[in-house]
């Protein structure tokens, strides 16, 4: 027993080995088909697996990632991939890595979205439903818990987050306004207070520290993935072209006002817009897709969200479920290949919202590296990560809301979700219990019950 403590000890104070990009591409896999829970739930999932167990990187260098994501228009969760990818393995391990987390769940919602559009009258895909939905938000809220406890390192960032979570819930302040206060209040308190707003460390001896990591807080990035303008100009160039070719594509073959060509140009503007995560987005996506272009009707982007909620990937994914309604209704290809036109308002309402995230890290994260032990620059990334948690909380109870009384706060409580939800939380928390495994339990659970009604 001695000997092997002696030896857990040693493969602690060890920097683990190497990791090879076919490793990195298997983890990535892995975590595309099992990455339930939102954002928050990604996120922890990610740090739990990256910094905990691997020790691929350290706490410093995965906070100082996310600051950045959570600044970002789009999914952080994805974004925060697609840069441990970048950072682990360059261009190809953050490209691996971003299409990764979003290829299973485009799949699975692909599959998911015909199911329900041609067979969404069978009572057993409602009780799947709704016993996963309360799941999810065990899910959210307990993740909201392990950000928190990780990130609000002070009274002075547990205050901006409760300030965060007034301002959303009681106000409705949009996103943007919150984080640029908090950002504001993060760079005044770096000349003020700047112990105040370092990033976490990964510090020995510390409680959060987990062992030395492959990346730790000292390891130098590559020259060639080092800042410089003429880096920054290919990227730029070559995402412009990208875009710029597949929009003249569709454009060619179904006219600038074709489904799929508005389609591109709708869901682009979309991903410029997403700060905040997918919540912060989906009225702008309802506006368009359901008033504007009637791709699909109130009713079903409800439906899709709820869909979106309980697949693998960023919530975002949503986008995929619009396309295909949107392909599969407005008939694309004719009648008799309605899957096919679905498939195709799907990747490309996919395609269009996820080229800029990977724009945004390949482009960015040299200069973010560049700066991260300068605390004039991280202190505002570090202030708005404070303010997210208080929005991250604000997602928990729209999500427990929704779930407990579906019909509002006039029709009946849904005793039963709430129970679900309880015991997942126990089982999250207390047990430790992985988080697909919940989600599995929660779906028979919700089955079982929908069939004994």
């Amino acid at each position: 027993m001695k000997h092997y403590a002696a030896t857990n000890t040693e493969e602690l104070n060890s920097q683990p080995d190497p990791v090879s990009l076919w490793d990195a591409f298997k983890y990535w896999l892995k975590l595309g088909f099992i990455s339930f829970g939102g954002p928050a739930g990604q996120i922890s999932m990610m740090h739990q697996e990256l910094v905990e167990k691997r020790r691929w990187v350290s706490e410093h260098r995965f906070l100082h990632a996310l600051n950045y994501t959570m600044v970002l228009p789009g999914p952080e969760a994805q974004q925060l991939a697609t840069y441990i990818g970048w950072l682990m393995h360059g261009v190809w391990g953050g490209i691996i890595a971003g299409v990764l987390f979003v290829l299973p769940s485009l799949f699975i919602l692909i599959a998911l979205t015909w199911g329900y559009l041609a067979y969404n009258d069978v009572p057993a895909v409602a009780g799947i439903l709704y016993g996963i939905k309360p799941a999810v938000t065990a899910i959210v809220v307990f993740a909201a818990y392990r950000i928190g406890t990780r990130a609000l390192k002070n009274n002075v960032l547990r205050t901006i987050a409760v300030l965060a979570f007034i301002a959303i819930f009681a106000f409705d302040v949009p996103f943007p306004y919150i984080v640029l206060m908090a950002g504001i209040i993060g760079f005044v308190g770096s000349y003020f207070a700047p112990d105040k707003f370092r990033a976490g460390g990964h510090q020995p001896g510390s409680k959060n520290s987990y062992g030395p990591a492959l990346i730790d807080d000292d390891t130098p990035i590559p020259a060639q993935m080092q800042f410089g303008w003429g880096r920054v100009l290919i990227f730029v160039v070559a995402g412009l072209v990208i875009w710029a070719s597949v929009m003249a594509l569709l454009s060619t073959i179904y006219g600038w006002n074709g489904t799929l060509t508005q389609m591109g140009w709708f869901f682009t503007k979309a991903a410029l817009v997403t700060f905040g995560g997918a919540y912060a987005v989906l009225p702008y996506v309802y506006q368009g897709g359901v008033e504007h272009y009637a791709w699909l009707s109130g009713a079903q982007m409800i439906d899709g969200l709820a869909l979106g909620e309980t697949t693998p990937g960023p919530l975002i994914m949503v986008v995929a479920f619009v396309g295909f309604v949107g392909g599969w209704g407005k008939e694309l290809f004719g009648p008799d290949m309605l899957p096919l036109a679905g498939i195709a308002g799907a990747g490309i309402a996919t395609f269009f919202t996820f080229l800029p995230s990977f724009l945004f890290i390949l482009i960015g994260g040299p200069a973010v590296e560049a700066t991260r032990h300068e605390v004039k620059f991280t202190a505002p990334l570090t202030g708005i990560t404070a303010a997210v948690v208080g929005v991250v909380i604000n997602l928990a109870v729209f999500f427990a809301y929704h779930v407990l009384w579906p019909q509002g706060f006039e029709a009946r409580f849904e005793w039963f979700s709430a129970l679900i939800g309880i015991a997942a939380f126990i089982a999250l928390f207390r047990y430790k219990a992985g988080i697909l495994s919940v989600v599995a339990a929660c779906a028979v659970v919700g089955l079982s019950y929908s069939l004994l009604l």
